[in-house]
């Protein structure tokens, strides 16, 4: 049986930097489909598409998707999509090139600079347990309480969700600190610290990095990732493995499952991450191992009750067993006027 439970994350989008005062007074028009011309409060006025128009008239809905990434991204001083080839950076499903900036920005003219073994743009800071991880009830660290958990924020990501709910990470990366070794983070792990979790933006854009700092701890405390899982999928599996090995969880946030939904919210494909996610999941079940978990933000009007049941399915066709827990959303990022999830959209869902 898939388990479900329904958690609050985020907080109110801060209207600072990156010229989002302006953004803001721009869209304040009735959030009106561009393609159908439907009015709806469901309909987030940055987007101006209507879940409808992206399953029935993608080709309609399409170009305007694509004008919409290339302004969002604009307002971090990114390209959309990213500047590649194949022959600078082979981490991800960008594949970006050796000229201008990649995707997640951390890699200039085919030059890494953070990322690797050496160098991490990232934070870190300790929360006592239990914490608000994604699956905590399902976590082995729900029943601790006399020890800590050391959450590592990582800065650039390889999506570019319009709702993100950590959106800061951006200000990490322009501000380029603090770089810290894969030694020195894994210092900071001490008899109080019982696990470690990799989050961001996405600690996929560094994960030589994590891993390095990882297979550093893995043998005194559980090592945890959150993450798109849209990795290379050998990538993906050496996050399994030394999350298998310490006893921690790898968990994937899987934004919706239909193909053009998800492109409209995050501006990729899901077909890597769906891929890396039946591969770890497959594996998780033929090991007889709790290793991975999935979780989804119900973002109104987007990502609604049927959307959840069809990634349900997905989930359980591959391992009924894989904990999968349903995120609430409040206004953030580009969808700033988009109302929270609802007591009933959850409870549907």
């Amino acid at each position: 049986m898939v388990l479900y439970q329904i958690k609050a994350e985020g907080s109110l989008f801060r209207k600072v930097n990156y010229g989002y005062d302006r953004i803001m007074m721009e869209t304040q028009e009735r959030r009106q489909c561009m393609v159908c011309k439907k009015v709806s409060p469901l309909i987030s006025s940055f987007l101006g598409l209507c879940r409808a128009c992206l399953q029935e008239r993608f080709d309609r809905a399409f170009p305007l998707v694509q004008k919409i990434h290339k302004r969002a991204r604009a307002e971090f001083g990114l390209s959309w999509p990213g500047e590649g080839d194949g022959s600078g950076c082979s981490w991800c499903f960008h594949r970006c090139g050796r000229e201008g900036n990649s995707f997640c920005g951390l890699v200039k003219n085919g030059n890494r600079w953070a990322g690797d073994e050496e160098r991490g743009l990232c934070e870190w800071y300790r929360d006592s347990l239990p914490t608000n991880c994604v699956v905590s009830w399902a976590c082995p660290g729900r029943v601790e309480r006399s020890k800590e958990n050391l959450s590592v924020f990582y800065a650039g990501c390889t999506f570019d969700c319009l709702f993100c709910q950590n959106w800061h990470h951006h200000e990490k990366r322009k501000k380029g600190e603090p770089l810290i070794t894969a030694s020195s983070l894994a210092a900071q792990c001490n008899r109080q610290t019982f696990c470690v979790c990799f989050f961001g933006g996405d600690p996929s854009c560094q994960l030589l990095h994590a891993l390095e700092a990882a297979r550093s701890v893995e043998e005194k405390v559980l090592v945890c990732w959150e993450t798109n899982g849209a990795s290379r999928s050998d990538l993906i599996v050496a996050m399994y493995r030394v999350s298998a090995k310490s006893g921690g969880m790898l968990k994937f946030d899987l934004k919706a499952l239909d193909p053009n939904i998800h492109l409209a919210l995050t501006g990729v494909s899901n077909r890597q991450t769906l891929q890396n996610f039946a591969l770890v999941a497959r594996r998780n079940r033929e090991e007889g191992k709790d290793v991975v978990a999935a979780s989804t933000l119900l973002v109104p009007g987007y990502v609604p009750p049927g959307e959840v049941a069809d990634i349900a399915h997905f989930i359980a066709s591959l391992d009924p067993n894989i904990p999968y827990t349903l995120l609430a959303f409040t206004p953030n990022c580009f969808f700033h006027d988009l109302p929270s999830t609802t007591k009933r959209h959850a409870s549907e869902a």
